[in-house]
């Protein structure tokens, strides 16, 4: 008798936490935190959660949740070749519309730019064992 495997086939990405993104994140209420987490999953399974939509910066992907007053969102990337790289988590004030301010944008793109760098370093790293 075969065995059935219940584990994915696939390789599961890692998760790299950039900034204080994780630390962000644990403040969040344990419901979005949980819907974070169950999205962030898939991501990291190589599936588009349902709710992802591109973020302002390229290269980036957004999550949004909403709970009865306000709007959070956790921006990635799978662009880089090691892992998942989790740049924000926020919760979004209502200054602008839908927009996301843009101190938000510039901490993304600073955050995305120093991923980049790390990715380049855990490449050479995996390279030469």
């Amino acid at each position: 008798m075969v065995k059935k495997s219940y584990l994915p086939d696939r390789v599961t990405q890692v998760i790299v936490w950039m900034g204080s993104s994780k630390r962000d994140i644990s403040k969040f209420d344990l419901d979005l935190k949980r819907a974070f987490g169950f999205q962030l999953r898939q991501v990291q399974n190589g599936e588009t959660p349902s709710n992802a939509k591109p973020a302002e910066v390229p290269g980036t992907m957004k999550l949004l949740e909403d709970d009865d007053t306000d709007t959070y969102r956790v921006v990635y990337t799978v662009k880089l070749k090691t892992g998942v790289y989790v740049l924000h988590a926020f919760k979004k004030k209502a200054t602008s519309g839908i927009a996301t301010p843009q101190k938000d944008i510039d901490l993304i793109r600073f955050r995305l730019k120093r991923a980049a760098e790390l990715d380049k370093k855990r490449e050479a790293e995996r390279k030469n064992g």
